[in-house]
């Protein structure tokens, strides 16, 4: 089973939930903001991902608004406890196959390379 990683009230969540519908692709949505993410798993995400950078939305209104001195973590505990008290600031939607592998963002295109369906 596929999970869906998100907020609820994000469009590009519900836009991906909707392909997923569409194209019978059984999966789970877990909003982040109501449950949390593991520091281990926030982790495998940034591995899989390439990097903190790579995770985190820094066009948001959420990152923006956060003070300078919050801006540059050097570390992985900072950044961790940063995604904990920001869940929101994770790019979404994040999913991961049962295979383990984890994926960002949602375009009609990459989802049907991602699950094999033909164009």
């Amino acid at each position: 089973m596929t999970t869906v990683y998100g907020l609820n009230n994000c469009d590009t969540c519900k836009k991906a939930r909707k392909w997923l519908d569409r194209f019978g692709v059984a999966h789970a949505f877990v909003d982040y903001r109501d449950n949390r993410q593991s520091p281990e798993t926030l982790i495998e995400w940034k591995n899989q991902l390439g990097g903190w950078d790579s995770l985190i939305n820094k066009s948001s209104t959420t990152w923006r608004t956060l003070p300078p001195n919050r801006k540059e973590p050097a570390s992985d505990a900072e950044w961790k406890l940063l995604l904990k008290e920001y869940p929101q600031l994770i790019r979404r939607p994040v999913v991961v196959t049962d295979d383990g592998k984890v994926s960002q963002g949602f375009s009609d295109n990459g989802f049907k390379q991602r699950f094999g369906i033909g164009s």
